[in-house]
């Protein structure tokens, strides 16, 4: 099969829908109280993550066309869902149903006890895996927080809270780096690039992955090869070579090749390699349907020739605007976060994401961190000069008549 040698840049798209494959494990055999409904409760959570992982990567790819693509869908659904917390009216429905909830068959509580699960779930420890997720969210000291809103951070989302002082801007953006990057093992360096002195609070979503391929590539057969970034570019790049049984599926009906790489802890790397020219058609059919095909379509099968390169690729992104076209919009603008200090003066000012991948012979390492800023809502003053020629009318208010019309060009003039 060495026409597979022709990898496609959705390998980050793969392993972005390995996280979703491994995002929702089973849960411990003692945990029996309200099973069926806690089985319900995980799908619907689990769909919505991957409907709005694949939305999020078709804006992505769009903004950034024929580069890499690497985010964490679920970094950035568990920081909007630790910000719905305290939102209210439509700026908590726009959120939830950004996220692409259906209200209508799931209510709010439900969403957090969901996540609130899933983190518990994510964070079991384990021999096979390194896996945390974790949250947080930095105060301005004289900041009074609702009782009800650290209540729910600390027990649904498992948040720490640190005292800052944003009228120090660098100083404040330094500790919340320095956190995490000490929370993804140094793989985010510099989640935030700026920070407003007007910022009150800061929430931060973070999440760290280390898992080993359950069937090594011996790196003695890894080579340099040509990789074909387009039909005109092509790059030399270290290829990894593998001869074993896994699952696989060759799908005709969207033209694409999908093999299924497990970890020792039996959670897996997705890769779907579309055919020549088929990317962007292969993109737009991202649904979770798609992905939930896939699955129960792969079966195992013995690759003779499996070539995969050995990849580190890196991001950091602005999600203000994209968020925006996905339909989450009044928490940048006329936000209710009522729910956070019970004053209506707060607005959620930025939204950034990095994300790191690391595809090696051992397996594979990723990080990703998502900051959410809040900032009080400055009331501007606004200032007119008449001091160059101006018009004037006068206006009667009844008839709406302009009795008087002119300009004045030189005020002293008689």
């Amino acid at each position: 099969m060495r026409s597979e040698r022709r990898m496609s840049p959705l390998l980050a798209l793969g392993l972005l829908v390995a996280g979703l494959c491994s995002s929702v494990h089973c849960l411990p055999e003692n945990v029996v109280v309200k099973e069926q409904h806690r089985r319900v409760e995980d799908h619907t959570l689990a769909s919505s993550n991957t409907d709005f992982a694949f939305s999020l990567y078709k804006q992505l790819a769009l903004e950034n066309p024929n580069k890499n693509v690497i985010f964490s869908p679920l970094s950035v659904s568990i920081a909007l869902g630790f910000l719905s917390l305290g939102a209210r009216g439509s700026t908590l429905t726009e959120i939830l149903e950004g996220l692409k909830f259906n209200l209508t068959e799931i209510q709010k509580t439900e969403i957090h006890q969901g996540f609130q699960h899933l983190l518990q779930t994510l964070n079991r420890p384990s021999n096979q895996l390194q896996l945390s997720v974790g949250n947080a969210m930095f105060v301005q000291e004289e900041l009074k927080l609702l009782d009800k809103f650290i209540e729910d951070a600390q027990v649904l989302y498992s948040s720490e809270a640190f005292s800052t002082n944003f009228r120090d801007p660098e100083a404040a953006k330094s500790l919340i780096n320095d956190y995490v990057k000490n929370k993804t093992q140094g793989k985010i360096e510099e989640l935030f690039k700026h920070l407003s002195p007007r910022t009150v609070l800061v929430l931060v979503n973070y999440i760290y992955f280390k898992a080993q391929w359950k069937t090594r590539f011996d790196p003695k057969d890894t080579e340099q090869a040509e990789f074909h970034v387009s039909e005109n570019k092509t790059v030399e790049v270290p290829m990894m070579t593998l001869d074993l049984k896994t699952p696989y599926f060759r799908d005709e009906e969207l033209g694409c090749t999908l093999v299924e790489l497990t970890y020792t802890s039996n959670d897996s790397a997705l890769f779907i390699l579309p055919d020549k020219g088929k990317m962007q058609d292969l993109e737009a059919k991202l649904i979770p349907e798609t992905l939930t095909r896939w699955q129960e379509s792969l079966y195992p099968s013995r690759i003779h020739e499996l070539y995969l390169p050995k990849f580190s690729i890196k991001s950091n992104y602005e999600l203000k605007d994209i968020l925006s076209q996905l339909g989450i919009r009044k928490m940048f603008a006329d936000a209710d976060l009522s729910g956070l200090t019970g004053a209506g003066n707060l607005v959620v000012s930025q939204v950034v994401h990095g994300a790191a991948l690391d595809v090696d012979e051992e397996g594979t390492e990723g990080a990703a961190a998502t900051g959410i800023g809040i900032e009080k809502l400055a009331f501007s003053r606004t200032t007119v000069h008449f001091d160059r020629p101006f018009l004037i009318a006068v206006v009667l208010k009844d008839t709406q008549s302009i009795i008087f019309l002119g300009k004045v060009t030189n005020p002293n003039q008689a």
